[in-house]
């Protein structure tokens, strides 16, 4: 069963912007713990490429240093003038028929690591639909097996796939990782290097 990994970079980032920051936040930049100076979604990418399991990125056509780093990458990429996470997915989840189960990934998520998306990806072998939680609360990345392909490709707007995680039964793989819920909505929220 091929797993994939869809990141979802189609986002305007319009909080981070109204909080006073210029640009996308997916091309932002912070220092890792690594000492790696790169830009959010940089960081996301690689934490994706480490895990080995094949990525789809779906962005929009005026983010050029994202879809530039994936051309570097030679990660595929769909490119959307997107309406919201639902269209996205929709996007991404089409674009790879080859797939049979898809860890749907937002892009201002850099923190989660290699091993939360392998452990996702093996229990999306005996579960439809596999969510990681940290304590009380659901996060990322969200397993979708190829059961849903259907109703993942007619998703659109801006709820993501808040329907299908309402209306089918879901697994939740617990996690004592801050990383799984932890992402950059705002300038405030980008690690500072000491």
């Amino acid at each position: 069963m091929t797993t994939g990994i869809l990141i979802a970079a189609a986002g305007c980032g319009k909080r981070f912007i109204q909080a006073g920051s210029l640009g996308n936040k997916l091309n932002a930049e912070f220092v890792d713990a690594a000492g790696q100076r790169r830009s959010v979604f940089a960081h996301t990418l690689h934490q994706a490429l480490a895990s080995g399991l094949p990525i789809r990125v779906v962005t929009r056509p005026d983010n050029l240093p994202v879809w530039q780093l994936c051309t570097a990458y030679r990660v595929p990429v769909t490119l959307l003038d997107s309406n919201g996470l639902g269209d996205s997915i929709a996007a991404g989840v089409a674009a790879t028929p080859q797939w049979q189960g898809w860890l749907i990934h937002l892009a201002d998520m850099p923190f989660v690591t290699p091993d939360i998306f392998l452990q996702v990806a093996a229990a999306l072998k005996d579960h439809a639909i596999v969510r990681p939680c940290f304590g009380q609360q659901p996060g990322h990345p969200v397993g979708f097996s190829a059961l849903l392909r259907k109703k993942l490709c007619g998703l659109r707007g801006d709820n993501g796939a808040r329907v299908l995680l309402r209306d089918e039964e879901v697994h939740l793989l617990p996690f004592d990782q801050l990383s799984v819920v932890q992402d950059i909505d705002l300038p405030s929220q980008l690690p500072v290097s000491e």
